[in-house]
């Protein structure tokens, strides 16, 4: 879908404001979710550090964002599929691990939106999850954003009150 064919009505471009919203609707909707993750991350990557691989569990990207490494992972375009966003904040072990998991409890509670604080393979991460199923391009948009920004705002304060490694 360009510009142009929302400005310039086409024979098959509804007239109407009710039947355009349709019709945007619906082009919107064939835009794949491989496609809504790839513009959004080239909107937040730095440093043209994007990069995507493919594996046995479906399309792999990574980018840099501020001093945190954000993946992103589709499993399929199914809609038993999954969409998983994670980046990591805190290798572990960490100086005070009772401290740390009590903090990270106390901020899934009040500062992480959709997103949550888990653990990974002794890393603490920023972590987003759920099936592609009514999945739309905004709520894509925003489970990136939402944990590459939580993880860049925590990661340092979190690593000089508790430790761990990067």
């Amino acid at each position: 879908m360009t510009n142009a064919n929302l400005e310039t009505p086409t024979e098959n471009q509804p007239q109407d404001s009710e039947s355009l919203q349709a019709y945007i609707d619906e082009e919107i909707a064939e835009t794949s979710h491989q496609e809504v993750i790839e513009t959004v991350i080239s909107s937040l990557e730095q440093n043209e550090s994007a990069m995507v691989s493919h594996t046995e569990r479906g399309p792999l990207w990574r980018f840099q964002y501020g001093s945190v490494e954000v993946f992103v992972q589709l499993s399929g375009e199914k809609d038993e599929d999954l969409l998983t966003v994670w980046a990591n904040v805190l290798k572990l072990p960490a100086s005070d691990e009772p401290g740390l998991m009590r903090k990270i409890l106390e901020m899934n509670w009040s500062e992480t939106f959709e997103t949550r604080f888990a653990l990974i393979n002794d890393q603490v991460v920023v972590l987003y999850q759920r099936t592609v199923a009514d999945l739309s391009p905004g709520e894509i948009s925003r489970a990136i954003t939402l944990v590459a920004t939580i993880a860049d705002d925590h990661d340092e304060a979190l690593k000089e009150e508790f430790g761990g490694n990067a």
